[in-house]
């Protein structure tokens, strides 16, 4: 049975943010299985029209009219989308998923003054070992990179908003006990528990057929046919090449230290 929600609760936007490979889909898919929540396809394109504001402002304050009109202008158009979008599953909030926003936190936190944000941090080891997998040997050795990158902006980014606004989900955490961690995350949304969420894969959701493809092969591969599982964490012990270890080493060794990686 749902639990009440605070009258208080926050009804804004989310946006789900982290380093691709980071357990932001199955996040995504849990979001879109709450009764009040839609959470569909990524967009990605939202990060191009931060030049509106950004690096093609002089150009186009020319028009008159100030940052705020055009932050407006964004919104309504973005926003429209999703909210036309969840009405027409029945949801009344919508959530989008792109990881690419965790570089755009600053900028997005303007257009939607209400939004909240929800970053999923991995492991940046098992991260990699994901990369590898995934899009092959270079995007790992590119990530080795990309995921410090990610994790500093979007923390520092977050560390600008008021804790109503930012949290940071571990997915160590959310694969070991899943539902102490979404009933931690739904309580900080202001939304009332749901357990079905959990069951996620017996829902419909607007996903690509490689995502359901991918899924069954991962979870063939761990012999379960949970939802959540926990056989992908630590990884990189047995799957991470040791030049791979090195540049992890050198590049995102701090921020394993800073996170509590050991």
């Amino acid at each position: 049975m749902a639990e009440p929600h605070t009258p208080a609760a926050a009804r804004g936007p989310i946006f789900l943010v982290g380093c691709q490979r980071s357990g932001t889909t199955m996040l995504r898919l849990v979001l879109d299985s709450h009764s009040r929540v839609s959470c569909g396809p990524e967009t990605r394109f939202l990060a191009d029209m931060q030049r509106i504001v950004g690096r093609d402002w002089e150009r186009l304050a020319r028009f008159g009219f100030p940052r705020e009109y055009w932050l407006g202008r964004i919104a309504d158009f973005f926003g429209g989308i999703q909210a036309d979008y969840a009405r027409s599953r029945g949801k009344t909030r919508w959530a989008d998923k792109t990881p690419l926003y965790a570089l755009s936190i600053d900028f997005l936190a303007e257009v939607f003054p209400d939004a909240q944000f929800v970053h999923v941090v991995r492991d940046g080891r098992d991260v990699v070992v994901s990369h590898r997998k995934r899009f092959g040997y270079w995007s790992a050795v590119k990530c080795v990179v990309k995921w410090p990158r990610y994790i500093r902006v979007a923390r520092a980014a977050g560390a600008r908003l008021p804790a109503d606004r930012y949290h940071e989900l571990r997915y160590e955490e959310t694969v070991t006990d899943p539902e102490k961690a979404m009933r931690a995350l739904f309580e900080f949304l202001g939304e009332p528990w749901e357990a079905g969420v959990l069951d996620y894969d017996g829902k419909q959701h607007d996903v690509a057929g490689k995502y359901t493809a991918e899924a069954d092969r991962r979870r063939a591969a761990a012999g379960t046919d949970a939802p959540i599982y926990g056989s992908r964490v630590g990884t990189y012990r047995r799957e991470l090449d040791p030049f791979l270890r090195v540049l992890v080493r050198i590049f995102s060794g701090a921020t394993l230290r800073e996170l509590g990686y050991r």
